[in-house]
């Protein structure tokens, strides 16, 4: 299956995530699926109620899944993923991540250094592992 995601959404996503640095940040990827093929369009950001260090974990609250779906829902679209950032940490699958991974969706993980986005990487969990998935970044169309 090919990954897409929508050059803005990625920008809009960096700049979510830089914000709350040195803090790991999270949300939700929205878009199409069909066959062979997964489009990310749009973002929702949500909190990060890790009660441990929140530099090394995040935690979505139950609601904010429902709150996704039904945004998703609205806008036509599909609730295909998560994404979060790893503080001075490359974005590779922590312990933690692979743990709690769910089979469908895509895990973004974005590597934050000093502050800075730096790279960008998204997983599938296949046989109990989270496996790297090829991504493209698409820009989005000039309409006259």
């Amino acid at each position: 299956m090919s990954t897409t995601i929508d050059a803005s959404t990625l920008k809009k996503i960096q700049l979510h995530l830089e914000a709350m640095y040195p803090h790991e940040a999270c949300g939700f990827l929205l878009g199409i699926q069909s066959t062979g093929k997964r489009e990310i369009t749009l973002h929702i950001e949500a909190d990060n109620i890790s009660t441990e260090n929140q530099r090394r974990r995040f935690v979505i609250h139950p609601l904010e899944y429902l709150r996704a779906e039904k945004a998703a829902a609205t806008n036509g679209l599909e609730l295909l993923g998560i994404y979060h950032s790893h503080p001075d940490h490359p974005a590779i699958p922590s312990v933690h991540d692979v743990e709690y991974a769910q089979p469908f969706f895509s895990y973004f993980i974005h590597s934050i250094v000093g502050g800075t986005m730096v790279d960008t990487r998204s997983y599938r969990l296949l046989n109990h592992r989270l496996e790297e998935e090829v991504i493209a970044i698409t820009k989005p169309s000039i309409i006259k």
